[in-house]
């Protein structure tokens, strides 16, 4: 500070008889600093012009004039102003040893990356995407995926069944292995919840009888089950049903009989719904050759019938123990008997059924319309309701600038049978990355902004049971700190193709990922199609992602490397390490490539102070839903009704992400306090699309776009097409609560994402 005082001085050409003192004192809060500044006197006043005087010969001290004191004044607030910068940068972005170096070090501007450019001081050890790209494809490559994946098909850990013992163990091993890795936090949390099992005194039983119901032929006594399923005992004729669809009871009358369905397309459950609502008596589920091509004609499979995830005698209450619940039971549970039942087991019935399937089926050449007249079939389903604890297993790596906001990896660990593709696939995935994510933070100095959150989810076989009890359990907080879901389920199932199930905000994001992940067997790029979003899968049931999406709001993505055709083994006694190698004989390979998915996801999500989510992609999928509503004009007028609120409504969505794209491109991206307030608003955009007019415990899945009740846009479009088709069965006074409550929801979320309620623009 001498220096710059006698620099000042020598500028305007005189002694330095006026001196500027500063300090800098750090703020409680640590982002500012308070500066302090006393003037000296310009020079020495005389104090009595009696007393002395001014000797001869000294010549009187020259005064500056008010030009030179603004000079120096300007001079001084400069170099105040960028000493206050400098310290300010450093103890908000730099290492405090960077803060301490010799003045004098040039800032360098690193070239733009493709995720980010940003000011690198020498000597940080910050580390750019590019970097950590080439550094988790390293760490990948030389992973031991395979030897976890063996690890986990042990007899010490299968068969592992929800809450037995082994899957327990399993649990403990998974939390151990958390522990080794140096998570900052490992903890678990236990839910009490209702599954139903095969009764171990009376065996589910299929059987042939004539006409006066006499048995003619036992046909099996099943070793899979279908969990959930209505008990009792039903006989009747037996009608094929294809896939079971619901265009396939449109064109097929199966009441009072039951019926034999194929295992494909849909899940168990939608099934058995589709059945119940054409009023049949219970349902048989059959691997049909012509579908899953296994040499094994009696192999048994294993499912559930819940139309719905989480335990469903506590529905919308989280099972946690000692909770007490009122009496009640999910709407989802089937009031109908089904079962599983080996190929060879529905070739035989077969036999006594007559008509060939249509072609158009593509079944396979056994396959047959209807019994015999004289022919019924018998089935009795005795499973067994049964108490059983779980544990969710949780790591976490906490983040650096925002840790209260974290992204979720998750994986199922239970399964009926060995289940190598069904649950160590996602589970031995979910353990690489927490052991390569974790190595990266303390050895490589990656330093994600958010936190990164590792799931073991029991449960999964019975419908998302332990994921979704969790999600019950924090139901009002979770979707305020978790911005992201990524499922970890069955991501290697084949080599041939790439398929995805993600929410739209994460369709920038994932198209990103593919640019950058090469496929391990023919090196070229995952992306391919510039078209891939239109075929994007929708996410069913059966996919542990469902609940975060459309029960809480959050946004998923789910992928899946798969062959053309399904993975025969999952639900099955075969789905072991042997069988899954033997198919896959790449297996490592594809893994690497998985986990490169998900792991450039993580560090996507987590780099940078902004939330990388793509709000504005909803616009597209409301556009889309008026385009279709459009269709329906000329019958929504017949009504008496008008979309003009909808299209207003719709306008102010697309004129609220607008403003809030433009505020992003002008706000300070490196202030952390500026960016929190503008995440926060772009992750509510997922959780008020769940529509705030239905009960969570009535309508658990809530989201208007991928939920499920009349409240979705799916199903106001459903209701249109019943006016024009099936007059009878159009619910007009449906159809008006339907349009009012999505167009308010849509309304409401544009007004969640302006934030202040005097910049909403509400005239219709």
């Amino acid at each position: 500070m001498d220096q710059a005082r006698s620099a000042i001085s020598n500028l305007f050409g005189g002694e330095p008889l006026s001196y500027t003192r500063f300090s800098l004192a750090r703020q409680v809060d640590g982002d500012t600093s308070h500066v302090e500044m006393k003037l000296a006197a310009d020079e020495e006043e005389n104090v009595d012009s009696n007393v002395g005087g001014n000797p001869a010969g000294v010549r009187k001290p020259r005064r500056c004039n008010g030009i030179c004191y603004s000079a120096i004044a300007v001079a001084l607030f400069f170099l105040i102003g960028f000493m206050i910068g400098y310290l300010g940068y450093c103890k908000r972005d730099l290492p405090k040893a960077v803060c301490e170096a010799v003045p004098g070090i040039e800032a360098t501007l690193m070239p733009e990356d493709a995720e980010t450019s940003e000011i690198e001081i020498p000597g940080t050890t910050h580390l750019f995407f590019g970097d950590l790209k080439k550094l988790l494809a390293q760490k990948v490559n030389n992973g031991e995926f395979t030897n976890v994946i063996r690890k986990l098909n042990e007899d010490t850990y299968i068969p592992r069944e929800a809450g037995s013992e082994k899957e327990e163990s399993l649990a403990l091993f998974i939390e151990r292995k958390f522990i080794d890795f140096n998570l900052n936090r490992v903890w678990r949390d236990e839910h009490y919840v209702k599954t139903q099992v095969k009764s171990s005194t009376t065996p589910n039983s299929v059987a042939i009888v004539d006409g006066n119901g006499t048995t003619v032929s036992q046909v099996e006594n099943p070793e899979g089950y279908v969990a959930y399923s209505r008990t009792g005992t039903v006989t009747g004729r037996l009608v094929h049903a294809n896939f079971g669809t619901k265009t396939d009871f449109e064109s097929i009358p199966v009441a009072g009989s039951l019926v034999i369905v194929r295992a494909g397309k849909i899940t168990f459950a939608e099934k058995v719904a589709n059945a119940e609502s054409a009023n049949a008596t219970g349902v048989l589920i059959y691997m049909d050759n012509a579908d899953y091509t296994i040499p094994e004609a009696q192999l048994s499979i294993f499912g559930h019938a819940h139309l719905g995830t989480g335990d469903p005698y506590t529905p919308g209450f989280p099972s946690f123990n000692h909770t007490q619940f009122p009496p009640s039971q999910s709407s989802g549970l089937p009031n109908i008997p089904v079962q599983t039942i080996a190929r060879s087991t529905a070739e035989e019935l077969f036999d006594i059924m007559e008509q060939e399937c249509p072609p158009v089926w593509k079944a396979h050449t056994t396959c047959k319309r209807q019994s015999l007249h004289d022919k019924n079939v018998k089935l009795a389903v005795n499973n067994v309701l049964k108490e059983t604890k779980i544990l969710n297993i949780f790591g976490v790596i906490k983040g650096f600038e925002d840790p209260d906001h974290y992204v979720i990896l998750g994986a199922q660990r239970d399964a009926w049978g060995p289940g190598a593709a069904k649950s160590s696939v996602g589970t031995a995935l979910l353990l690489e990355l927490a052991r390569i994510l974790s190595d990266m933070v303390l050895k490589d100095g990656f330093k994600p902004s958010r936190s990164i959150v590792f799931a073991s989810w029991s449960a999964g076989e019975f419908g998302a049971v332990g994921a979704t009890e969790w999600l019950e359990g924090y139901l009002s907080t979770l979707h305020l700190k978790a911005f992201t879901y990524i499922n970890l389920d069955k991501a290697v199932l084949g080599t041939n193709s790439f398929k995805i199930a993600a929410s739209p905000l994460l369709y920038s994001l994932i198209e990103k990922t593919m640019q950058d992940v090469n496929h391990p067997l023919t090196g070229l790029s995952l992306y391919q199609d510039s078209n891939w979003v239109s075929k994007v899968e929708q996410l069913s049931f059966d996919n542990a992602a469902y609940p975060f999406l459309a029960y809480s709001g959050i946004p998923v993505v789910s992928f899946c490397f798969c062959a053309e055709k399904d993975y025969p083994y999952l639900g099955t006694t075969q789905d072991t390490y042997n069988t899954l190698i033997k198919r896959i004989p790449q297996l490592g390979k594809m893994a690497s490539a998985a986990m490169e998915v998900a792991g450039q996801l993580v560090i996507r999500l987590t780099l940078d102070l902004e939330l990388n989510l793509d709000y504005e992609r909803y616009n597209d999928k409301i556009l889309s839903f008026i385009k279709d509503m459009n269709q329906f004009r000329r019958d929504i007028k017949d009504m008496g009704l008008s979309l003009q609120w909808l299209y207003s409504a719709r306008g102010d969505f697309f004129r609220a992400t607008s403003r809030l794209k433009t505020e992003l491109n002008n706000v300070e991206k490196a202030n952390k306090f500026i960016m929190k307030e503008m995440n926060d608003r772009i992750m509510k955009v997922e959780y008020h699309f769940l529509s705030p007019y239905v009960s969570p415990k009535d309508s658990p899945f809530r989201h208007i776009f991928w939920g499920s009740g009349s409240h979705t846009l799916s199903a106001l479009l459903e209701n249109l097409k019943l006016r024009q088709k099936k007059r009878d069965a159009f619910n007009e006074t449906l159809l008006r609560n339907q349009l009012a409550l999505a167009t308010w929801t849509i309304q409401g979320a544009a007004n969640a994402l302006v934030q202040n309620i005097w910049d909403i623009d509400n005239e219709f």
